[in-house]
């Protein structure tokens, strides 16, 4: 198995598609089905389905997909490690979706303030040697080192009458128009201040919740760095006792053998905190 055949089934994994991936490789459509072929008799396995619109993966496709990636990034890793001056150590940070900018901001600053020999590079999503995350998107064999501490705030249009109301209880919550993010792990705790109602609308993340809200959609509940950073919208605290949660670094422990994993978890363990939002 080698980067050729990885990056050949990951293409076709995330593509569903020989023709397709074949242009996105620059490779031809047998040639591409031809290095397949050859994985799959490594592995004595079917990865692929041929259909007539496309393929269709196998279970054994949808295990092998995420160590493909994986190991795909781990030859890149060390690729780059050998190419770099030997006093420039390479950091990988994922972002997480629904953190606030600000808070990826201060967690950069401190990178470049205390290790300016550290090269960063930071992308998106669940990668990286390290990725700034709220607690629970830690993975089961991840560490998790907390930087945030969040409030869970109302947020609505600017406009909204709700910005002349000197208390707010329960019972005004209930019957308002919500914007819900039911896939988070949130939604339960903040079953509560949603009431019976239906919702206006839901949403996939935060970030779009505040989108929706900031339409006219309804009013949602959101962590307060998020809402600080829209113009557009209002937010005051929820009744009751404060909701929170917490952002910060997920690692797996075979990370901290980077060494600038090692000095940027040691750093934050030494009571520095970044909780100011």
């Amino acid at each position: 198995m080698d980067k050729r055949q990885l990056k050949a089934f990951i293409c076709v994994f995330e593509e569903r598609n020989i023709t397709r991936a074949a242009q996105l490789l620059n490779l031809t459509q047998p040639a591409l089905s031809a290095t397949i072929k050859l994985l799959e008799e490594e592995l004595a396995t079917t990865l692929f389905i041929r259909r007539p619109r496309g393929v269709e993966v196998t279970e054994d496709a949808r295990v092998l997909y995420p160590q493909a990636r994986k190991m795909l990034s781990d030859m890149q890793a060390l690729v780059t490690r050998f190419r770099q001056p030997s006093d420039c150590l390479p950091l990988k940070i994922g972002v997480e979706g629904d953190v606030a900018p600000a808070q990826l901001a201060q967690l950069l600053t401190v990178i470049r303030q205390h290790f300016p020999t550290v090269l960063l590079n930071v992308e998106p999503g669940c990668v990286g040697d390290i990725r700034l995350a709220c607690e629970s998107l830690r993975c089961e064999d991840e560490l998790f080192m907390p930087l945030f501490e969040e409030h869970y705030v109302l947020a609505y249009p600017a406009s909204h009458a709700l910005s002349q109301l000197e208390t707010l209880t329960h019972d005004q919550l209930h019957p308002l128009p919500w914007v819900m993010v039911p896939n988070d792990e949130s939604h339960q705790r903040l079953l509560p201040f949603y009431g019976a109602g239906a919702a206006a609308a839901n949403a996939g993340s935060y970030a779009l919740a505040l989108d929706l809200a900031e339409a006219g959609f309804g009013v949602t509940i959101a962590p307060a760095p998020l809402v600080a950073a829209r113009h557009r919208l209002a937010w005051r605290a929820l009744p009751g006792q404060p909701l929170m949660r917490r952002v910060g670094i997920c690692y797996a422990v075979q990370a901290q053998a980077n060494p600038a994993v090692e000095r940027v978890l040691a750093h934050f363990s030494h009571g520095v905190s970044l909780r100011t939002l």
